[in-house]
């Protein structure tokens, strides 16, 4: 391992000259790979000290004169940290007159009794209603959440509503956000608005959205101006609200730092790396300024952010929620302008090759330096599990093994192959997202498919995070997965299971002129039809339901169906790599209301519910 320079008493990070791949083969990187991924990082300089992890009766570092308690009030210094000190994000006061950040963590995550049970996992965007604008919002994942909660499940797993860069054309992946922290206003339900039954627009703007309802894809780039003009004229007659104004508080500097983005990133065409140079730094006077100047737009976007978290909220108290949180965020989003001396912009995060994408992937999110983000004492970190955290009852973390280590793509590389993997500090990762969890209450489920590396997996047991057990992947019956676990079929990236059965899946992406790896493709059909038990010939709906009742055998916490599946969507809603694709963008073949009405969602429910 190369990289950073680091004091003995400092976590491992740096680059990896060797891994194990996904077939369990050792791959060298080669010299100039390791060198180009090193030259992305950038020196430490003029830092403050960084922080010390400290668990309840442990060793505290020399020197210590006294411990400042978070919650006030303060400890006297001395060898051990008491057992019964409180965790949190204390400061230590040491004799030569330095303050060093500690954190005192719980070591292990929070798992609520609540999250157990079966659910379904939604691209809510793909929902569509006789209510909707053409998209999926939450008004429909309430409505999901109620009718579902009536057939037994305990909660639902829905895709990233991550806040997207204002404008058009908008950006189609969840998972290529602008911001982690806040929301995207697409998925706001219009009509529930306080003033939206007595506004005369809103009810001309949704007769022309209902044009879209039928539309063979979603269409963003016409839904959002609708939506948009429809909240412009809601917030013209908004006469303020103490709730709202105890949220712009609450939120404070960050909220207020999203919003100006905002107000830029309308004003100003490009990345925030082109705007004029008073405007690419959020910590700016010109920036400050805005507050001041175009104060009317500025609350105008924390206005919709507030009205982002109340419908959230009213949507999870119909059934609780799962919320998925992205890997990384777009190079010209709000999060990479707001930290931005933490990110290592001149590299992507991606993926080495695996069987299902051989020739690996660019994700094109940038990735957080390491020890930068160290030095910052992880503030993105913490700032974004606790927004993500507050909002459901559990937080599945993409790719979860990037808190041990990233693929790093530098820019300019001929392929994703031409990468290497960075190690972060994961143990403090962890610590902070244990305290986290516990301070929200918040269950975490962790992602771990693909290129997995030994000891990944016992650690996420040790930290309480749910595994995750894909019937696509295991070689396992239902009945062996891991209790510490959430079980599937499939994700976002895999066949659906009509598309596998039917051979549509298979027949797209040959189609396309991609290299296939037809032997893996093939073998996932055979998986299917050995769990599902059934013959060549057999409907499609019965071998999902007869599939879903194998996997309800599990005896993981944790069970989920996707809507995909249940309306027998034969196309999934991504395929890695192919850009022609209108990934994100297809509707489920069933509206809200036809899948109220089916018989296979509620068979699937039944076989489910059986698993109690």
């Amino acid at each position: 391992m190369t990289g950073v320079a680091r004091r003995r008493s400092q976590p491992a990070w740096g680059v990896q000259r060797e891994y194990v791949d996904a077939t369990g083969a050792r791959r060298r990187v080669l010299a100039e790979h390791v060198r180009a991924v090193e030259a992305c990082m950038r020196p430490v300089e003029h830092a403050d000290p960084a922080p010390v992890f400290v668990r309840p009766g442990a060793r505290l570092p020399r020197g210590v004169l006294s411990v400042e308690l978070e919650g006030g009030g303060d400890l006297r210094g001395g060898a051990v940290l008491s057992p019964d000190s409180p965790c949190g994000y204390h400061r230590l006061v040491m004799r030569d007159g330095r303050v060093v950040p500690m954190v005192t963590s719980p070591g292990r995550c929070a798992l609520p009794d609540a999250l157990r049970g079966w659910g379904w996992a939604t691209q809510l965007y793909a929902v569509r209603s006789r209510d909707g604008w053409g998209i999926g919002d939450l008004g429909d994942l309430r409505s999901l959440g109620s009718w579902s909660e009536k057939h037994g499940a305990s909660m639902l797993l829905v895709n990233p509503l991550h806040a997207i860069r204002p404008g058009t054309p908008q950006e189609s992946s969840p998972y290529f956000p602008s911001s982690r922290l806040y929301r995207n206003p697409l998925y706001l339900r219009i009509q529930d608005l306080p003033g939206a039954r007595d506004d005369p627009t809103v009810h001309d703007l949704k007769r022309e959205a209902e044009k879209l309802r039928d539309a063979p894809l979603i269409d963003r780039d016409r839904i959002m101006p609708l939506k948009l003009r429809a909240l412009e004229s809601l917030w013209s007659r908004f006469g303020g609200d103490a709730g709202f104004d105890s949220y712009v508080a609450a939120e404070g500097p960050l909220l207020e730092r999203f919003a100006c983005f905002c107000v830029l990133a309308e004003r100003h065409a490009g990345s925030w790396t082109a705007w004029p140079a008073r405007y690419r730094r959020a910590d700016s006077s010109a920036v400050r300024a805005l507050v001041v100047s175009d104060r009317s737009r500025v609350d105008f976007h924390r206005w919709l952010q507030w009205s982002l978290d109340s419908q959230v909220a009213r949507a999870g108290r119909a059934l609780p929620l799962v919320h998925d949180l992205a890997v990384g965020f777009a190079p010209d989003g709000a999060d990479a302008w707001l930290w931005q001396d933490v990110v290592a912009s001149g590299a992507r995060i991606g993926a080495p090759s695996d069987d299902f994408n051989p020739a690996g992937q660019d994700w094109g999110v940038p990735p957080f330096d390491p020890g930068r983000l160290r030095a910052a004492a992880y503030a993105p970190l913490v700032a974004t599990m606790r927004r993500m955290m507050s909002a459901g009852i559990g937080l599945r973390i993409d790719h979860v093994m990037g808190l041990f280590r990233l693929w790093w793509v530098p820019l300019g590389a001929n392929d994703p192959s031409a990468g290497a993997y960075v190690r972060y500090p994961a143990s403090e990762l962890f610590d902070i997202l244990a305290l986290e969890s516990i301070r929200a209450g918040c269950g975490v489920v962790g992602e771990d498919l693909g290129t997995v590396e030994v000891g990944v997996r016992p650690e996420l047991r040790r930290r309480g995070l749910l595994s995750y057990r894909l019937a696509w992947f295991e070689s396992k019956p239902p009945e062996r997965y891991p209790t510490q676990a959430l079980a599937a079929l499939t994700t976002h990236d895999l066949p659906t299971a009509a598309g596998v059965w039917t051979g549509a899946d298979l027949a797209e992406m040959e189609s396309t002129g991609r290299p296939v790896n037809r032997r893996a493709e093939l073998g996932v059909r055979r998986k299917l039809q050995r769990l599902a038990g059934v013959r060549e010939g057999d409907p499609a709906s019965l071998v999902v339901e007869q599939a879903y009742a194998a996997l309800g055998r599990a005896p993981s916490r944790l069970v989920v169906a996707t809507l995909d599946d249940a309306s027998l969507a034969e196309r999934r809603p991504n395929l890695p790599g192919d850009l022609e694709r209108p990934n994100w963008s297809i509707p489920l073949p069933r509206t809200l209301e036809q899948l109220r009405r089916d018989r296979l969602p509620r068979r699937i429910a039944a076989a489910l519910n059986r698993r109690h």
